[in-house]
């Protein structure tokens, strides 16, 4: 089977291997087991893999590389449109060759790759929706005509769409999907954690404006001003972080506010089964791996209403739900009792360890 993938996740060729970021490729590894070979079609970066890039484990891949495109401003989207015949004549060729096409959204490589595959209804197709797929969700053009196409089942044929959360009126091509990062060998008996002494938070992401780490930060301040015994852990890199570090030291914040970079998954799993919260105060998400993975140790999520994440927290009995405004989280959080917790942790465990890689694994081998 030559399985193809579309994806606007930059690749990296580096001794005879090829990387991408590491969330993805560990996905796509698990895909690549039941497959012969294997054509990437995505954009090419010429630099080395970084901490938080890993390789695809299989030995027949080709790669082609296409222009990386955006609208963000006028210089790169008219970039974008002079690259678009090469980028769709690259896409229909390989589709013509390829036994499965996986596309990979929302982005605007998956767009393409939702119009091209409408010339190819007998190929099987599987896609990965990794965005927000509520309905009533504000999101850009694209990502609004990314899932129509995928929807559609007149246009769209042979397709499988994996979507985060159970949605009603969907069309019987939608698969309600999840993700793991742990096996059933990882799993722990739950550590009983104490509520009464300091409270070890922590935050797992990109430190971009869409993941609002501030927020976290602030979050903190705001309960050390109320007397409470807190420490935050923030485990990631990104554009913030000059702003973020500037922030604590003028605050005085540095006994109780950690910035630790990108981290290997070891290592943020020793603070999975040691801390008490996990803050996610994202403005988008699809699935937000974080959470599961924190919840999986029997740490309770503390998260905006956002996508599937009401679900995952059981609407309030797995973790702590709040709005992005500071002055109703920090009230919300203060009106829960150490007893209180104690369910959340155990009920966030159970939920969590039964999504794991072993049972994630079973449902890909299904589909391909």
């Amino acid at each position: 089977m030559n399985f193809l993938i579309i994806t606007h996740v930059p690749h990296i060729y580096q001794n005879q291997k090829w990387y991408g970021y590491t969330p993805y490729v560990r996905e796509m590894n698990i895909w690549l087991k039941y497959v012969d070979e294997v054509t990437i079609v995505s954009p090419l970066q010429r630099v080395k893999p970084s901490a938080i890039d890993m390789a695809y484990q299989h030995e027949q891949i080709t790669h082609k590389a296409i222009p990386e495109i955006a609208f963000i401003n006028f210089s790169r989207a008219l970039k974008s449109l002079v690259s678009l015949p090469l980028i769709l004549f690259t896409l229909y060729k390989v589709c013509q060759q390829a036994d499965h096409i996986h596309l990979r959204c929302p982005g605007n490589i998956g767009l393409l790759g939702c119009l091209v595959q409408l010339f190819f209804p007998k190929t099987i197709k599987t896609a990965k929706y990794a965005g927000n797929w509520d309905p009533k969700s504000k999101q850009p053009l694209s990502y609004r005509l990314q899932k129509w196409l995928l929807s559609n089942t007149f246009l769209t044929k042979n397709m499988t769409a994996l979507v985060y959360g159970d949605w009603p009126n969907q069309t019987k091509n939608i698969k309600s999907f999840f993700t793991a990062t742990f096996t059933e060998a990882e799993k722990e008996p739950l550590k009983v954690r104490g509520y009464s002494g300091t409270l070890e938070f922590m935050f797992v992401g990109s430190l971009v404006e869409g993941k609002r780490p501030l927020f976290a930060i602030q979050l903190i301040e705001q309960l050390l001003k109320q007397g409470k015994q807190v420490r935050l852990h923030l485990f990631g890199d990104g554009v913030l972080r000059p702003k973020l570090e500037s922030y604590i030291k003028s605050h005085q914040l540095e006994a109780y506010i950690i910035l630790h970079g990108n981290q290997p998954k070891d290592v943020i799993k020793t603070y999975y089964e040691t801390s008490h919260f996990l803050i996610l105060a994202s403005k988008s998400e699809g699935w937000p791996k974080v959470v599961a993975e924190a919840m999986f140790f029997g740490v309770i999520p503390l998260s905006t209403r956002v996508s599937c994440v009401p679900t995952m927290l059981g609407h309030g009995q797995r973790g702590i739900l709040v709005e992005a405004d500071l002055d109703q989280a920090v009230k919300v959080f203060n009106s829960y009792a150490e007893a209180n917790f104690k369910s959340m942790s155990i009920k966030a465990l159970e939920w969590s360890q039964a999504y794991t890689l072993d049972r994630f694994e079973k449902e890909i081998r299904d589909l391909i």
